[in-house]
């Protein structure tokens, strides 16, 4: 981004120590659900209040999006200051506070079945663009007892906090969730010929149709591209992120480490329902 940098460095530095924050809440109040039909939990509130309050006081006029809807008192009056950098102004914080909230309300993020499990997820966007990104794993390793896991990038700097694994060329990996499959994903997984599917609950690497929103792409997308990989639409297109865009990842989403070209290819996608 033009301008001075420092301001993002501030913005990361103060999203990863809040996703730190936000991993102990959740690891604190597994489980605790306001009711049988009710899936935003009693974590996830606490978790996005946890992240947007110290936000909007270090950075009083920047826009945070959330997941949940909370009530305007959730941050105070008295945080918001009457002068700031213009510049910041541009900057648009995506909060996913607890992604994953079904499995979780089920017990099911804290098995091996699921290594990774839910996430809490920061996202930095500028002009549009992801442009940093931090990611909280409340549960990585639940079962032996170690801490939890954090993982930062931004384009251009790194990223960090975990090894990547390589996969040998030639080799096709393909990653898909398994809470929210249906036959339009698993077809589409199908037409990019894979070696090897790997599926678990939570967020997708490939998802063909509607069903993910901002707030969960925009950090792992910073994340990715630092690495050198793409996220874009179903079609190669490039995600929005300004404040004002449709949350919704209407035409679908694929995350690739390489070779973009070949799963954006017209017949990798067998239906139209995928199309924008």
């Amino acid at each position: 981004m033009s301008g001075n940098p420092a301001v993002v460095m501030r913005l990361v530095a103060s999203a990863y120590a809040v996703a730190e924050k936000a991993g102990a809440i959740i690891r604190r109040d597994l489980g605790q659900s306001t009711g049988a039909n009710d899936l935003q939990t009693l974590a996830d509130r606490l978790v996005q209040q946890s992240i947007c309050a110290p936000l909007s006081k270090s950075f009083p006029k920047i826009t945070i999006i959330g997941e949940e809807d909370l009530p305007e008192e959730a941050v105070k009056e008295d945080l918001i200051e009457s002068s700031q950098s213009e510049e910041i102004l541009q900057l648009v914080v995506w909060v996913d506070p607890l992604d994953g909230t079904k499995e979780y309300t089920e017990g099911k993020l804290t098995t091996h079945d699921s290594p990774y499990g839910d996430t809490v997820l920061i996202g930095i966007s500028y002009g549009g663009k992801a442009i940093a990104g931090v990611i909280n794993q409340p549960f990585f390793n639940y079962q032996l007892g170690t801490e939890t896991a954090d993982m930062w990038g931004m384009p251009g700097l790194g990223a960090f906090g975990f090894e990547l694994q390589e996969v040998p060329d030639g080799r096709r990996i393909v990653t898909m969730t398994r809470s929210q499959s249906n036959k339009l994903v698993t077809d589409t997984v199908d037409a990019m010929v894979p070696h090897d599917v790997i599926s678990w609950y939570g967020g997708a690497c490939v998802f063909a149709s509607l069903g993910t929103k901002k707030w969960g792409t925009c950090a792992p997308e910073a994340i990715l591209h630092a690495l050198g990989g793409k996220l874009t639409d179903m079609h190669g297109s490039a995600l929005c992120y300004d404040a004002n865009v449709k949350h919704i990842n209407s035409a679908g989403v694929l995350a690739t480490l390489r070779n973009l070209q070949y799963y954006t290819s017209t017949n990798k996608c067998p239906s139209q329902s995928c199309r924008p």
